[in-house]
């Protein structure tokens, strides 16, 4: 089997279109609706970049009756070595599941699925020293050791560790830049989970650009956060900027709209 040489190496990455009803999405605070247009000009934006990157895209059509289901990232975890079929903790995304389980079938010779708890992939990071597994409002205890004892089937480690309280999901406070590398808000800084890491601090003020994503030789950010972008351009990182405007005020960042893995079938 072909192994990618590093955590943040894709040439695979699965999307979905959003659907006007994308307006509907969950949200924790109210910060306004967003508009469909602008939800598909930044999806459509961020799809670019991933071609971009060289990832091979595919993009799966959109689900009216699921108005998260762009966020393709919390229903199911992919790696090179097999799919995991996740059981979401809001209960009008329960059936998602359902929806992505036969691409991920078409794609993966070992896709697993949750058999108890609630996991979603936005508490899940991926680092070359194991995989991290955030508890949260969408994560319980139960979902997190079940979705361990999946991993540990695809021959991975994991650590299940705290989400600060009141942050939606591990990934909205965090992001892998490097091997060695996390960009984090100051509030996940300060719980030490990360002391085997070297840590970029996120600006005050500019807490959801912790939401970044490496794919391959590129970080992208999100384009509403000047200092983040400035700070990591001075460490030597190539940045992308891509505008979340409006995905986030659906509670929404950059690595929630993709599935991405390195596959050996390429």
């Amino acid at each position: 089997m072909a192994i990618p040489a590093a955590v943040f190496e894709f040439n695979s990455v699965i999307v979905r279109e959003p659907s006007p009803s994308v307006v509907d999405g969950l949200r924790a605070e109210d910060r306004g609706s967003p508009t469909y247009e602008g939800v598909k000009a930044e999806h459509d934006a961020y799809v670019e970049a991933m071609r971009g990157a060289d990832a091979n895209v595919t993009v799966l059509p959109p689900l009216a009756s699921f108005p998260d289901s762009i966020f393709v990232e919390d229903p199911a975890l992919v790696f090179t070595e097999g799919a995991i079929l996740l059981r979401p903790g809001a209960p009008t995304r329960v059936k998602e599941v359902e929806e992505i389980a036969p691409t991920l079938r078409d794609l993966f010779d070992v896709v697993l699925e949750l058999p108890a708890g609630f996991a979603d992939g936005g508490d899940v990071l991926t680092t070359a020293q194991g995989v991290m597994i955030g508890l949260s409002a969408r994560t319980d205890r139960a979902g997190a050791e079940a979705l361990q004892a999946n991993i540990e089937k695809l021959g991975r480690k994991s650590e299940i560790v705290a989400t600060p309280e009141g942050v939606l999901h591990f990934k909205t406070d965090c992001s892998l830049l490097d091997e060695e590398t996390i960009l984090a808000t100051n509030r996940l800084a300060r719980s030490g989970i990360f002391k085997a890491f070297r840590q970029m601090i996120i600006p005050e003020g500019e807490e959801p650009a912790a939401n970044a994503l490496r794919v391959n030789d590129v970080v992208m950010v999100g384009s509403d956060f000047p200092r983040t972008m400035e700070m990591l351009d001075k460490a030597g990182y190539k940045v992308v900027p891509l505008k979340t405007t409006e995905i986030g005020k659906i509670d929404a960042g950059l690595s929630c709209m993709s599935l991405r893995w390195f596959s050996d079938k390429m």
